[in-house]
C-alpha cells in the first residue's frame, strides 16, 4: 500500500532552494532535491517576491512526488499590485499605496476559492477590508467608503 507523506512550506516565489528547511526535509525522505526544487520553482515563478505556501506530496516508496502550491495571503497579493516593499503598520494613520477597483477584482477572483465569499462582490468585499487593514486606498478613497459603495451597487458592473 503506497504510503502518502507531505511537506509542507513557505518559499518565495520562483526562489526555491535546496537550503534548510527544504533540502533537509525532502533528502530525510530520499526524494531528489533538485527535482523537486525545480519543479517548485517551475510552478511559483508567477508568484516572484511573495511569500507562497507549498506542499510537496509524494510516496515514500516510489518517490514520486506532486507539488501543490497554494495561494499567497490577500495581503501579499496587494503588496505586489501597489508594488510596494512594506505595508502600513498603524492602519488608518498612514497610506501606502492606492488600488484601483480592477486590480480589487482581479486580486478577488484569484483568491475567491479559498475565501468564505460566493461572489465576486463579496470576495472584492474582503479584499477591500484586507486593503483597510494594510494602509491601502481604494480610487483614492477609503476604504470604509468604497465598501459601502459596493454594497450600495456602485461597482455592480466591475463584478461580472
Amino acid at each position: 500500500m503506497p504510503e502518502k507523506q507531505t511537506v509542507k512550506l513557505l518559499v518565495e516565489g520562483g526562489k526555491a532552494t535546496p537550503a534548510p528547511p527544504l533540502g533537509p526535509a525532502l533528502s530525510a525522505a530520499k526524494l531528489n532535491v533538485g527535482q523537486v526544487v525545480s519543479a517548485i520553482n517551475e510552478k511559483t515563478k508567477e508568484f516572484g517576491g511573495m511569500q507562497v505556501p507549498v506542499s510537496v506530496v509524494f510516496d515514500s516508496k516510489t518517490k514520486v512526488f506532486e507539488i501543490k502550491v497554494g495561494s499567497p495571503p490577500v495581503s501579499a497579493l496587494i503588496k505586489k499590485e501597489i508594488n510596494a516593499k512594506l505595508l502600513a503598520k498603524t492602519a488608518g494613520k498612514e497610506s501606502v499605496g492606492d488600488l484601483k477597483m480592477e486590480q480589487i477584482v482581479k486580486i478577488a477572483k484569484s483568491k475567491i476559492e479559498g475565501m468564505s465569499a460566493r461572489t465576486t462582490r463579496n470576495a472584492a468585499k474582503q479584499v477591500v477590508g484586507t486593503c483597510l487593514s494594510v494602509g491601502v486606498t481604494v480610487e483614492g478613497k477609503s476604504p470604509k467608503e468604497i465598501m459601502k459603495e459596493i454594497s450600495n451597487g456602485f461597482w455592480d458592473g466591475k463584478f461580472k
